[in-house]
């Protein structure tokens, strides 16, 4: 199993810059990653939300796994965004 190297609440916040700058997605960038390294600490807030929501597993996703453990990794991805 590949492990990041970057916090979740970081790669989250990335994708959310890179989704509102990117002319692949919302935005007018054509090459748009040095702009998303300058602005995704401007998303924390809205990835920390998303992690919030991710907390508790649907139905599907706790079948899969172990929802208390999915719980337990999402509240450290959460404590670790807050410092």
């Amino acid at each position: 199993m590949d492990i990041a190297h970057t916090s979740a609440a970081e790669r989250i916040a990335r994708v959310i810059a890179g989704h509102r700058l990117s002319a692949n997605a919302d935005g007018a960038s054509a090459s748009a990653g040095g702009a998303v390294d300058g602005a995704w600490r401007d998303h924390l807030g809205e990835a920390v939300a998303i992690l919030h929501t991710l907390r508790e597993p649907d139905a599907a996703m706790a079948k899969a796994g172990d929802a208390a453990v999915w719980e337990r990794m999402v509240r450290v991805a959460i404590e670790r965004a807050a410092g």
